[in-house]
């Protein structure tokens, strides 16, 4: 599975547009989450963006943030409906993972936290709703 990264100014506006339209159908349109999703750090030199394609279609999406602190975040992992359970999930973190270093922390959909467990991260503190979503910070230590 080939993914792509780079930082923003790397992002051509198909690909650009692929990926927000991406967010916005899982994010605010399946999980009935309305929020303004461009929240200024896709903009960060810092950031890394990471995504997966099948033509010009963007099927699997996730940034890998720096920190205030200097570590890194997780944020933001999406992939289609039409594309789940077909390991991009997986391949993204596992990129990230890469990019990142071994210690990375991320806010995950309290649902997903036995996935993000199997792939070494553990819980790093109580249960919070974000956009009344059940979230559990984690954290995959170095």
């Amino acid at each position: 599975m080939d993914i792509a990264t780079g930082d923003f100014s790397d992002l051509d506006p198909t690909t650009l547009y692929g990926i927000l339209h991406l967010r916005a159908e899982v994010f605010v349109v399946e999980q009935k989450c309305f929020y303004l999703d461009l929240d200024g750090r896709d903009l960060e030199p810092t950031t890394v963006h990471c995504w997966v394609s099948q033509g010009e279609e963007v099927m699997g999406y996730l940034r890998v943030l720096t920190e205030p602190d200097g570590g890194h975040r997780i944020s933001r992992v999406a992939v289609s409906k039409r594309a789940r359970r077909q390991g991009y999930a997986s391949a993204l973190v596992e990129k990230a993972l890469g990019l990142a270093g071994p210690a990375v922390v991320a806010s995950v959909q309290s649902h997903l936290v036995a996935w993000y467990t199997a792939r070494g991260f553990a819980v790093d503190g109580p249960e919070f709703v974000e956009d009344g979503i059940p979230h559990t910070p984690m954290r995959r230590a170095g």
